[in-house]
C-alpha cells in the first residue's frame, strides 16, 4: 500500500532510511545517483550510528517524479548500502530541526516568545531587536510556526532535513 498524505491524497514525499558504510565517498556517491538519474531529493540528514562503523541517511523523496521502487533498486546496487527501509509516516516518527532568527522589537518580543512557547520551542539568543528561536518537531508543525512568524520578519532560517525511525509496537 502507498503512503497518503495527512488529506488522504497519494504522498508526493516518502522517507528511506539507508543505512550505509561509514566511508568517506559514500554520500557522495548516494547524492551521485540522485544526481544522474534526475531524482529530486527533498530533504536529506546523515549521521554516524551507534556503530561506528555504519551512518544512516534519512532521505525523503520526491515520489511524484520517480517511482518509489526504482529509486530503491538503484540504491541497492550501490556498494556501500548495507540495508533500505522505506518509513511510512503512518508507522513512523520524524522530527526535524528549525533554527530561525526573528524580528523581534521590545514591544512585540513577548508575542514572539509566547508564539515559540504553545510550540514548544526554546529561545537561543537575544538581540536588541531579534530573536534566535529553536524547535525540533515533526515537519508541518515546523512549517505551521514558520507560517506564524513571518509577520514578524524572518530575518534567517534553517532546518536541518527530516530524520526518521520505525514506531515501536505497543503491547496492549
Amino acid at each position: 500500500m502507498s503512503p497518503t498524505a495527512s488529506n488522504g491524497a497519494p504522498a508526493k514525499h516518502h522517507v528511506l532510511s539507508v543505512l550505509v558504510e561509514n566511508r568517506a565517498g559514500v554520500l557522495a556517491r548516494v547524492s551521485n545517483l540522485f544526481a544522474r538519474r534526475g531524482y529530486n531529493i527533498y530533504s536529506l540528514a546523515v549521521a554516524p550510528t551507534d556503530d561506528e562503523r555504519f551512518s544512516r541517511i534519512t532521505i525523503v523523496v520526491d515520489v511524484e517524479h520517480a517511482p518509489l521502487e526504482q529509486i530503491v533498486k538503484q540504491l541497492n546496487k550501490l556498494v556501500n548500502v548495507i540495508r533500505i527501509s522505506e518509513l511510512d509516516p503512518r508507522d513512523s516518527t520524524e522530527r526535524e530541526l528549525l533554527l530561525c532568527t526573528v524580528k523581534a522589537s521590545a514591544a512585540l518580543r513577548s508575542q514572539v516568545i509566547e508564539l515559540v512557547g504553545l510550540f514548544e520551542g526554546r529561545v537561543l539568543d537575544v538581540g536588541h531587536d531579534e530573536l534566535t528561536l529553536c524547535l525540533d518537531e515533526q515537519p508541518d508543525r515546523l512549517d505551521d510556526l514558520e507560517e506564524l512568524l513571518r509577520p514578524y520578519g524572518i530575518i534567517d532560517l534553517q532546518r536541518t532535513g527530516r530524520v526518521a525511525l520505525p514506531r515501536l509496537e505497543h503491547s496492549g
